[in-house]
């Protein structure tokens, strides 16, 4: 699973899934909605990002995936994807976690960054409540007292949390770094 963390156009979309599916990726990411700290932070295209995402599916023949932050917007967004994803801030909106799971897609369900792997797990329990076995669990690390690198990805975490799920467990290492300088090329 490979992709830009945020939409930006319909070209990126199109150049990234040609570039990454002659690299054997299986799945196309790219997020319309881009939760983020800062309210003034651009915030993602949303809708049109969606329509650009399926458009370029036509070409790239890559199944999508992209987060889906509100209980309200599962149902469009259902329309134009193929894998939902529940990002770190959203692991414990139940409301959100009830909705996805009515919809039948399968999940992506991302560790909260300040999050035990009870809690996790607990959130993918809210997710198989309501119909939908489709879950699959990401890491992609937690919040510690480091400070030279935004979050520590918690490799002992996820094979413990192995010993306890029949779920499949992926690790999404982007967001540990934070920063593009400290990722090899």
């Amino acid at each position: 699973i490979a992709g830009p963390c945020v939409i930006e156009s319909y070209e990126q979309l199109v150049n990234i899934g040609l570039f990454l599916k002659k690299l054997g990726v299986s799945i196309l990411r790219g997020s319309a909605y881009k939760p983020r700290t800062s309210p003034y932070s651009f915030q993602g295209f949303g809708l049109e990002a969606l329509k650009w995402h399926k458009e370029a599916q036509i070409i790239h023949k890559l199944p999508i995936e992209t987060e889906v932050l509100d209980p309200r917007d599962v149902e469009i967004v259902c329309q134009y994807v193929d894998i939902l994803r529940i990002g770190a801030r959203n692991m414990q909106n139940f409301s959100l976690l009830k909705e996805v799971s009515l919809s039948k897609k399968p999940i992506i369900l991302k560790r909260g960054f300040s999050s035990t792997l009870l809690e996790w797990l607990l959130s993918a329990e809210y997710i198989l409540k309501y119909g939908n076995s489709q879950i699959i669990l990401c890491e992609r690390g937690i919040r510690t007292f480091e400070t030279t690198h935004r979050f520590t990805l918690d490799f002992v975490g996820t094979t413990i949390i192995k010993n306890f799920t029949h779920l499949p467990v992926i690790m999404d290492p982007s967001h540990a770094a934070g920063n593009r300088n400290l990722v090899p090329n």
